[in-house]
């Protein structure tokens, strides 16, 4: 990760667009810069409800980081995960925190979005099971029940996991449970799940005392992918980048405030969540904020190309995805601090 005074000047000089005359964004507008005085309407949806993933964004809106890039940041929460991609496909988000496989599947259905940025470059998603399920490795899957939340790329995992580990798809017995992953593993009714997180539902159950076995699914066979990433409008990009990019030096400085200060990352992410619980959100957050880090040596978002194609090649195999796009259509890396 860059240094800060790196990212401020990064930020500073992103001002200049006022210069430019650029319209505010909201009602279809492209976003532009205000000052830290007058900051400029900016609408981001989250790619859920507020948690330890957003410490960054919460930890720069707390300290005021966005308003000094001229930026009034407004994240916005969906009652749908798929939702905010197309809301900024639409026009009505200025920024959107999305999947590396979302984006790869909105771009095949020719809506015009772009990853700009990596919030966590490396998947969360893993396959977690209990001790008392004796799930040693891939391999202990035979003839077990695993829970997936439904979503089609997911049960393309599984088998691929199967696969690496040498079983034909035919040796689990694969359950959707939607959103209930976790009630339907301790409740016994699945041997393990895939598609919890493992800085979230794999800290629940750590902080339960059940001790989990966590495995990414990276680490499994499936190919490397950025979990969270932020999306734009690809136009936008290309027109009308200044705001898109002051916002992500902002967020670089609120990551790196968050991982120097967890405790007030832990709390931020507290205040703007609702129930959240204390003791398990702060665990969450300590989880979280390695993985929130980036790779040494690179700027802050850094999204690595031939790892994009190559998940991109395994989604087409699958059939997720009609083709392997370019990767210069489906992110870019120009506008990181």
């Amino acid at each position: 990760m860059t240094a800060g005074p790196t990212r401020w000047l990064a930020a500073a000089l992103s001002l200049v667009a006022i210069s430019l005359g650029l319209a505010a964004c909201g009602g279809g507008d492209e976003p532009s810069t205000g000052s830290a005085t007058d900051p400029q309407p900016f609408t981001l949806d989250l790619d859920w409800y507020v948690n330890p993933d957003h410490a960054g964004i919460y930890s720069a809106l707390d300290r005021g980081f966005f308003k000094q890039a001229g930026l009034d940041v407004q994240p916005e929460v969906p009652s749908d995960p798929s939702a905010p991609i197309k809301e900024v496909a639409a026009g009505r988000a200025d920024l959107a925190v999305s999947y590396e496989p979302e984006v790869l599947l909105a771009r095949d259905k020719g809506l015009d979005v772009q990853a700009v940025g990596a919030i966590v470059d490396q998947p969360l998603t893993s396959l977690i099971s209990l001790p008392k399920a004796g799930i040693a490795g891939a391999a202990g899957l035979q003839g077990k029940t695993v829970g997936t939340a439904g979503i089609p790329y997911q049960s393309d995992y599984l088998e691929t996991i199967l696969q690496t580990a040498g079983l034909p798809s035919s040796a689990v017995n694969e359950v959707n449970v939607g959103l209930n992953l976790l009630p339907t593993l301790l409740g016994g009714r699945v041997d393990a799940i895939l598609g919890g997180f493992r800085n979230i539902e794999g800290v629940d159950l750590q902080q339960r005392g059940l001790n989990p076995r966590i495995v990414p699914v990276d680490q499994l066979g499936v190919p490397t992918y950025d979990e969270l990433v932020l999306v734009a409008r690809s136009s936008t990009v290309a027109d009308h980048p200044e705001a898109i990019r002051s916002f992500i030096s902002a967020l670089a400085e609120g990551t790196d405030y968050a991982i120097s200060h967890p405790q007030e990352a832990a709390n931020a992410v507290l205040m703007a969540g609702k129930g959240l619980d204390p003791m398990q959100t702060r665990a969450e957050v300590d989880a979280t904020l390695p993985l929130l880090a980036g790779i040494h040596g690179r700027p802050y978002g850094h999204m690595d190309p031939a790892e994009w194609g190559e998940y991109a090649e395994w989604m087409a195999q699958h059939d997720l995805i009609s083709s392997a796009p370019r990767t210069s259509d489906v992110l870019t890396n120009e506008l990181l601090p």
